[in-house]
C-alpha cells in the first residue's frame, strides 16, 4: 500500500496562533467530514480547546451513510460535544447552528447574567483540517452581511471579529490543523475523500482500496452504478477491468484504460454518485 503522508511546514506556526487565539474565545466550532469523522480530526484540538464549549459539525453529511451519521452523533454526544449534521455548500443545517451555540454556551451566558453582563456576544473560533469546508461554512454562516467589527481593545491588532448577529462573533482566522497519521489508514481515508493532493497519489491503488471496502461494507453498490457483475472472491483489479468494459474505457484498440476507470470510480465516490457511504465507524 502506498504511504500517504502530509508534511506541512507551517503546522507549528498555525498551532501557535491557535494557542494565542484560544484565550480570547468561549466556543470552538470544529468541522469534520461526516464520511471520516475521526480521520478528519486532529487530536490536538481536544487539548487546545479543553475548558471551552465545543461543537462538532459533521460536514458533507448528505454524502455519508444516514444510519452511520446517527451513530457518530451519539459517539460525539457521549463525549460531551454538541453535534450537528450539515452541508456548508448547500447550507443544509446552517439555520440550526444558532440554537446549538446557545445550548453549548448556556453556562457562560448564565455566568455573565449573574455578573450583570448582558448581551456580551459568544466568541467562537472555527477549526478543522484543510479541505474540510471551513471557509465555505464561514461564508454561508455569515452570509453576505458579515460585518468586520474591527480591532477591539484587548484584541491584538490584525485579528478580525465577524459579527454574525448580536449573540455571536466569529474570529475570522480559521484554525487549521493537520491530521495526525498514527496509522496509514488515516492517510488512505483522507486520500479517498480528496483531502490530499491527487498528484502524489496513485489513483489506481486508491480505486482498488475503495473497491475492496465497498464490496465488504456496501455490497451491490458497484454493480448497480456500473452495470457490472461481481463474482464472489473476484479481486479488485478484475472489478476495475469490468468497469473499463462496461463504461468503454479503452486506450488504443481493445487495451483497457485502467487509470481512466480508476479516476472515474474515485470521482464518483467523492461526488456521492455510488451512494451514501461512510468509511469508518466509531
Amino acid at each position: 500500500m502506498a504511504n500517504y503522508q502530509w508534511y506541512p511546514g507551517h503546522m507549528t506556526k498555525a498551532k501557535r496562533m491557535m494557542q494565542e487565539n484560544i484565550k480570547l474565545i468561549d466556543l470552538v466550532i470544529e468541522l469534520v467530514d461526516a464520511r471520516i469523522p475521526l480521520s478528519s480530526r486532529n487530536p490536538d484540538i481536544d487539548e487546545l480547546g479543553k475548558n471551552k464549549s465545543r461543537i462538532i459539525l459533521l460536514n458533507k453529511s448528505d454524502l455519508a451513510d444516514t444510519r452511520k451519521n446517527k451513530k457518530w452523533m451519539e459517539y460525539f454526544s457521549d463525549k460531551g460535544f454538541h453535534v450537528l449534521e450539515m452541508n456548508s455548500k448547500t447550507g443544509a443545517g446552517i439555520k440550526s447552528i444558532q440554537g446549538v451555540v446557545q445550548q453549548a454556551c448556556k453556562e457562560k451566558i448564565e455566568r455573565d447574567k449573574k455578573r450583570g453582563i448582558l448581551n456580551r456576544p459568544v466568541r467562537a473560533m472555527v477549526v478543522g483540517i484543510p479541505n474540510v469546508g471551513k471557509s465555505t461554512f464561514i461564508n454561508s454562516f455569515a452570509g453576505k452581511a458579515c460585518a468586520k467589527t474591527g480591532n477591539k481593545p484587548g484584541v491584538t491588532k490584525g485579528k478580525q471579529w465577524i459579527r454574525l448577529n448580536k449573540g455571536l462573533e466569529l474570529l475570522d482566522t480559521p484554525g487549521i490543523l493537520w491530521p495526525k497519521f498514527e496509522d496509514q489508514t488515516v492517510g488512505l481515508r483522507l486520500a479517498m475523500i480528496g483531502s490530499m493532493n491527487d498528484e502524489i497519489i496513485h489513483l489506481d491503488e486508491l480505486a482498488y482500496e475503495l473497491i475492496r471496502f465497498l464490496r465488504a461494507e456496501y455490497p451491490g453498490l458497484l454493480e448497480k452504478r456500473y452495470g457490472i457483475e461481481v463474482s464472489e472472491g473476484q479481486d479488485a483489479y478484475d472489478t476495475i477491468k469490468s468497469v473499463c468494459i462496461s463504461k468503454k474505457c479503452f486506450l488504443k484498440g481493445e487495451e483497457l484504460d485502467i487509470m481512466k476507470a480508476s479516476a472515474m470510480i474515485v470521482d464518483d465516490f467523492r461526488a456521492g454518485k455510488i451512494g451514501k457511504i461512510t468509511l469508518e465507524m466509531p
